[in-house]
C-alpha cells in the first residue's frame, strides 16, 4: 500500500498529553507557589507540600505516557504501567468499536490487549484515523510476510 506511514511510526493521544503535562506543569508551580507564599508553614510542612505537588504531577505525567509505536520488527504498546512487544504475525486485528474508550489488539493467543495510545477522548477522529493506518500495517505485514519462519 502506497498510503501506508513509513516505519517507525508512533501513535499517542497528543492533545490529551498536551492537557495533562500543562496541568501536571501547572500544579506543580501553584501548589509550590503557595507553600512558599503562606507565612505560617514551616519547614516540613513547606516540603510535604511540595512533595505532594510533585506526586500529584507525577500521576499526571504517567498518565500522559500511553503510545503505540510500529516499526518493521513490530508493535510495541506502552500503557500507563507496563509495555509490551508484540511481532507483527501475534495480532490478528486492530478495534476500535463505537464507544471503546480506546484501540484493542486482538491477539494469536485468544487475548486482546489494550493499546491506550489510541483513544478517541479529545480527538476522536484522528484516533480513528490512527487506529485505521494501525489496521492496514497489520495487515500489510501479516499478509506480505507469511513465509516468515517463526522461532
Amino acid at each position: 500500500m502506497s498510503d501506508l506511514p513509513a516505519l517507525p511510526v508512533t501513535f499517542r493521544p497528543g492533545r490529551t498529553r498536551a492537557v495533562l503535562l500543562t496541568a501536571a506543569a501547572a500544579i506543580f508551580v501553584v501548589i509550590t507557589v503557595v507553600a512558599l507564599l503562606l507565612p505560617t508553614l514551616g519547614p516540613g510542612e513547606r516540603l510535604s507540600f511540595v512533595f505532594t505537588a510533585a506526586l500529584l504531577a507525577g500521576v499526571l505525567c504517567l498518565l500522559s505516557r500511553p503510545k503505540v509505536v510500529a516499526d518493521d520488527s513490530g508493535v510495541t504498546v506502552v500503557n500507563i504501567a507496563g509495555r509490551r512487544r508484540l511481532g507483527w504475525a501475534e495480532i490478528v486485528q486492530v478495534n476500535l468499536r463505537v464507544g471503546d474508550p480506546w484501540v484493542f489488539l486482538d491477539l494469536t493467543d485468544g487475548t486482546s490487549l489494550p493499546a491506550l495510545g489510541i483513544q478517541p477522548g479529545i480527538a476522536k477522529q484522528r484516533a480513528i484515523e490512527d487506529a485505521r493506518t494501525l489496521r492496514a500495517l497489520v495487515e500489510a505485514r501479516s499478509v506480505g510476510e507469511p513465509e516468515q519462519p517463526r522461532g
